[in-house]
């Protein structure tokens, strides 16, 4: 759904699974990082309103978003992480950079979520603007950090219940 009819950081808090067994990579983009700096505050904090501790979280930075692939891969393959959040922001400027940017890496995720055994938890925020990314970074449409921190927590808990 629209983040235009949906508040990012809304959500059932009881109906997010404790979280104190999980262990969780966060893979942070510096560029816009203004943006990706409050993604990353709002996803630990929401980790560690569910039980998550200091210890089982993770975070590297990657110099910008179409890293968070081999980031997020590199994660997975330390073998210390039950799911990995990658947090970028890609802004619209006057150059089909932006296209290419925000293609590749939304596929470079999908990719690692169709072929890996654990999620990848995809974080990246796309703008016309800088103002859509504030707005989307802890202002007034929620905190898109929070969202993929609830995710995570959800899609670990997935993969436990289906080993049962």
């Amino acid at each position: 759904m629209a983040t235009k009819y949906h508040n990012l950081s809304d959500y059932d808090f009881n109906a997010v699974p404790d979280a104190s067994q999980m262990r969780f990579g966060i893979v942070v983009s510096e560029w816009n990082s203004n943006i990706t700096f409050n993604l990353l505050k709002g996803a630990q904090e929401t980790l560690k309103r569910h039980g998550a501790k200091e210890e089982n979280i993770l975070i590297q930075m990657v110099p910008g978003s179409f890293e968070l692939i081999y980031g997020s891969q590199q994660m997975i393959k330390s073998g210390k992480v039950d799911a990995v959040i990658a947090l970028g922001c890609v802004v619209r400027g006057d150059t089909p950079h932006f296209d290419y940017v925000c293609q590749g890496t939304t596929q470079g995720i999908a990719q690692l979520n169709t072929t890996g055994d654990v999620p990848v938890i995809y974080g990246l925020i796309t703008t016309n603007n800088m103002e859509q990314a504030e707005e989307r970074c802890g202002g007034k449409l929620g905190n898109k950090g929070d969202e993929c921190a609830v995710c995570a927590i959800k899609m670990i808990d997935f993969v436990c219940q289906l080993k049962k």
